[in-house]
């Protein structure tokens, strides 16, 4: 995956694109905010009649005087109130936002090539569709909000100030500007460290998926220390990020802003001591000292929320550059569906790099309904071919035709529906075997499981489970053998009625007894699908309408078993020799004691 260099402010237009439409909870919520701030900006400005007009004159008229108090503290819970339902309302946007943001990173992902999925790691696409649009959850629910209410709060006291003194307002301005300095000193020395820290968890993520995915292997081969060692490295460095990140915090933004506050505090006293006080201004002393401690605070919230802001819009330009990622999706597919099922490939070249050709030159014709098995040597470009006629990748040079229109040309929803797909290692969720044979496609009956499953020739195997079609398989398809697994994927690939299988090498690793199940029902399809098969095991190919020997991504030989078993020196044939030889040695080794 690209890693991310531009700056993370440039995801914005990602984050407002989410929320458009909660555009109209969040204008409404803004408007409230600003009436919390004007009934909190009346606060100091009633105690300041208070003390001017009853406490220092001595008029103790108490219907006023309760009416002010009775004021003072309406409108300070009417402000607590009106800002704990806007939190409510903007954990709601943010739900909904972060939702949306969610299901489209992961339908994105779902559509990318498996060219991407070639250089992708698994465990960073997890963070990036987990941790990482969680943390833009918070950037919606807590940091706008909280900088939003503050921003308001800060603009009403400093005009409420204006009212009172413009003088006075003046200096306690002058802590905005002071934030800003240190807000941008804070992102000159913290961005790269957030970015960073958040790279490192990601690689933590994908290191812990690396290691539980392969853990036979890796304990088998002795390398869980050298595996445990890399991971102690990455962690010591994601530590290290961290720290940096949070010494930026420590100096840079509760600290510095108290200390403007006592530096604020000293100044406007002062002030006032230089003035020749009377006794109104003693109200207006206070009221001073009160908004400043609302103008402060505040501002305080501010640049405490900006690290979190930080760590939100590195995670939001990390989402926007997944998103930005090619899909590949070539020309416009404006053809038909696939009803008969012929294939036609026409001077075939492609590879991975361009420069270095994995298959060159490939013509073949495939008839609807036909039999095709493909061969060839380790590296002959068989799983390429397989993958170019799957859309997985686009080929370089020449065409792919089905039923006479480009491949590349039939409709995303119409290919998958006319094409099967039996890999070499089947993929089994942990859910029920109908469920897994399904496979939650729209119209699939339980009739039309059953029968795929039959057709598989897996009906016998699932009626002797526990709970027949309801048995849950476990993960990865645990508690089935490898044969069944395989007979499983076959039905699946049935149960949606394909025009054209593919069989990916399906018998290379399956018993003679299921290899022979698998052959019964590739001849029951003979005619009504198109087959077109991969085979190590040349024996699940021999009655194929057509076998295509690759060599070198070279299509070097084609024809009938027969036929090309009577060319003498013929590389199918020599193919059929070795794997019977090969066949011949594993039935005559002795069993192990």
């Amino acid at each position: 995956m690209k890693q991310q260099q531009a700056s993370p402010w440039k995801s914005v237009g990602l984050l407002l694109d989410t929320a458009r439409p909660e555009r109209a909870q969040l204008v409404r919520g803004g408007l409230w905010l600003v009436i919390a701030a004007g009934l909190e900006a009346l606060g100091p400005i009633l105690g300041k009649r208070y003390i001017d007009h009853h406490l220092l004159p001595g008029r103790y008229v108490i219907g006023e005087m309760a009416t002010l108090l009775g004021l003072m503290l309406f409108t300070g819970w009417a402000a607590t109130w009106i800002r704990y339902a806007q939190l409510s309302r903007m954990a709601g946007v943010a739900r909904r936002s972060v939702l949306r943001l969610r299901e489209r990173v992961y339908a994105h992902v779902l559509a990318l090539p498996m060219s991407f999925f070639d250089k992708a790691i698994t465990g960073q696409l997890v963070s990036r569709v987990t941790n990482d649009t969680e943390a833009v959850n918070q950037l919606y629910r807590q940091v706008l909000y909280v900088m939003l209410d503050s921003t308001i709060v800060v603009v009403g006291s400093l005009i409420a100030m204006a009212l009172l003194d413009w003088r006075l307002m003046l200096i306690v301005a002058t802590l905005v500007p002071a934030m800003v300095i240190i807000i941008a000193g804070y992102q000159r020395l913290s961005a790269p460290a957030v970015q960073r820290t958040r790279q490192l968890r990601s690689d933590i993520n994908a290191q812990m998926a690396e290691s539980m995915a392969g853990m036979a292997v890796l304990q088998a081969s002795g390398a869980a220390a050298r595996f445990g060692a890399r991971f102690e490295a990455t962690n010591a460095e994601h530590r290290l990020s961290r720290i940096a990140e949070l010494r930026a915090n420590a100096w840079l933004l509760r600290p510095a802003l108290d200390l403007l506050n006592v530096l604020l505090l000293v100044t406007v006293i002062y002030s006032f001591g230089r003035r020749e006080l009377s006794g109104l201004e003693v109200g207006l002393l206070y009221a001073f000292l009160s908004y400043i401690a609302r103008v402060v605070e505040p501002l305080i919230q501010i640049t405490m929320q900006f690290g979190q802001l930080q760590q939100s819009m590195v995670a939001a330009s990390r989402v926007r550059t997944l998103l930005e990622e090619d899909e590949h999706r070539g020309p416009a597919q404006d053809g038909h569906g696939i009803a008969l099922g012929a294939i036609r490939i026409e001077a075939l070249s492609f590879g991975y790099d361009p420069a270095r050709p994995v298959l060159r030159g490939i013509d073949v014709d495939i008839a609807a309904g036909s039999f095709v098995g493909i061969v060839g040597h380790t590296g002959s470009g068989k799983s390429t071919l397989l993958s170019l006629l799957l859309r997985f990748y686009t080929a370089q040079a020449g065409r792919i035709t089905v039923d006479g229109q480009p491949l590349a040309s039939v409709p995303d929803a119409a290919f998958r529906a006319a094409v099967g797909l039996v890999p070499q290692e089947p993929y089994l969720m942990s859910a029920s075997v109908h469920e897994n044979i399904a496979m939650g496609r729209p119209g699939i009956t339980d009739e039309d499981v059953e029968d795929a499953a039959r057709a598989a020739r897996a009906h016998d195997f699932i009626a002797a489970l526990p709970q027949g079609y309801d048995t849950r398989l476990g993960e990865g398809g645990a508690r089935v053998s490898t044969g069944q697994k395989q007979l499983l994927a076959m039905a699946r690939a049935l149960a949606g009625a394909p025009s054209i299988l593919f069989l990916d090498e399906a018998t290379s690793n399956i018993d003679s007894a299921t290899e022979q199940r698998v052959g019964e029902a590739l001849a029951a399809l003979h005619g009504r699908v198109t087959v077109v098969a991969i085979a190590h095991r040349l024996s699940t190919i021999r009655a194929a309408d057509q076998i295509l020997v690759l060599n070198h991504g070279h299509l070097q030989e084609r024809g009938r078993h027969e036929a090309l078993m009577a060319l003498e020196g013929g590389l199918y044939r020599r193919l059929v020799e070795l794997r019977t030889l090969e066949e011949a040695g594993a039935e005559s080794d002795p069993e192990p004691a």
